[in-house]
């Protein structure tokens, strides 16, 4: 018996870097999709096909998961595989087939993507019962294994769906909405390392005392954005979006082609405009009504950006 899941990227709208201090984000997830499908194989190994991931056969025995080299396209997979046998053993292994609707390039989270969509997978294979915070905490745990630090907003996303006001570890996640308004989203071109530049950021803070100053400045922010949201708001949720940008300028993680893409959608007449994601490349997000989104969209077109046409608000991890 085979079976297919899926789960969503996501997009951050407020709340870059300071999440992984503790401090709250706003983030949505977003209609591409990551689907995994897995059935057991009678064999003691993993075998993995992922051509979206540059791997057509990879293979490696139960007892050997998370030894030697693991490739690093294939990292969260075999170590969230490595840690469900731990809790879940099993002296039989699977097969495992991943495709994407979108490009890792884009920065919309395919890493915890197909991890929650694999974690998912397992669960309903061997017919194992978790609740959302349960599945959450098991992936969270397979994202420490591989990057060493992370805040979970990006699994959160993938497994509640929806938009989300979260705080880390998913000590809250609280479904917002954000419907009416229009989010435009602008990718740069330029792949950006999210762990490199969240270890700059680190680094940054251990030597300037002042960036804790920016990253509660940024929780803050974010606290009124949920808000304003609420409230519906979108002016001033927009002049928020600024500020937000001119915060996370001070941790040197925008580029002159962010604002570029940046300035263009303002000029468009967007409400507010900000980098989404670690920043130093990926994507920038506009906030507008949905009347402007076609002029902003050709704004940021014309400063040769790329639109990336995403829907917000996408439904989290399913069996498909």
């Amino acid at each position: 018996m085979a079976i297919t899941t899926s789960a969503p990227g996501k997009l951050m709208l407020f709340g870059e870097h300071a999440v992984v201090y503790g401090y709250p984000c706003i983030v949505t997830a977003v209609d591409q999709r990551v689907y995994v499908t897995v059935e057991k194989n009678g064999s003691d190994a993993l075998y993995l096909e992922a051509p979206d991931l540059g791997l057509m056969a990879y293979s490696k025995t139960i007892a050997d998961l998370g030894n030697k080299d693991v490739p690093k396209s294939v990292a969260f997979i075999e170590m969230l595989y490595k840690r469900f046998l731990e809790q879940y053993p099993q002296d039989r292994g699977i097969i495992v087939k991943t495709k994407s609707d979108f490009s890792s390039s884009f920065g919309f989270g395919s890493s915890s993507a197909v991890t929650v969509a694999f974690a998912k997978a397992l669960m309903v294979l061997y017919e194992i019962d978790l609740t959302n915070k349960q599945l959450f905490d098991m992936c969270y745990q397979a994202v420490l294994d591989v990057q060493g630090v992370g805040s979970g907003f990006d699994l959160a996303a993938a497994i509640w769906g929806g938009t989300l006001f979260y705080e880390p570890p998913a000590k809250t996640v609280e479904t917002i909405d954000i419907d009416g308004m229009a989010i435009i989203v602008g990718y740069t071109g330029i792949k950006a390392d999210t762990a490199t530049i969240v270890r700059m950021v680190g680094e940054m803070r251990r030597q300037q005392p002042m960036v804790d100053g920016t990253m509660k400045e940024i929780g803050d922010l974010t606290q009124t954005a949920r808000q304003l949201i609420v409230e519906r708001n979108w002016e001033h949720l927009g002049t928020l979006m600024d500020n937000n940008q001119a915060l996370l300028q001070q941790l040197d993680v925008s580029t002159d082609r962010l604002e570029e893409l940046i300035q263009a959608a303002h000029q468009a007449q967007a409400f507010g405009a900000k980098l989404s994601g670690a920043g130093g490349g990926d994507c920038m997000i506009a906030m507008a009504l949905k009347q402007n989104q076609q002029a902003i969209e050709t704004a940021i077109e014309s400063v040769h950006g790329e639109v990336m046409h995403v829907s917000i608000n996408a439904e989290g991890v399913r069996v498909e």
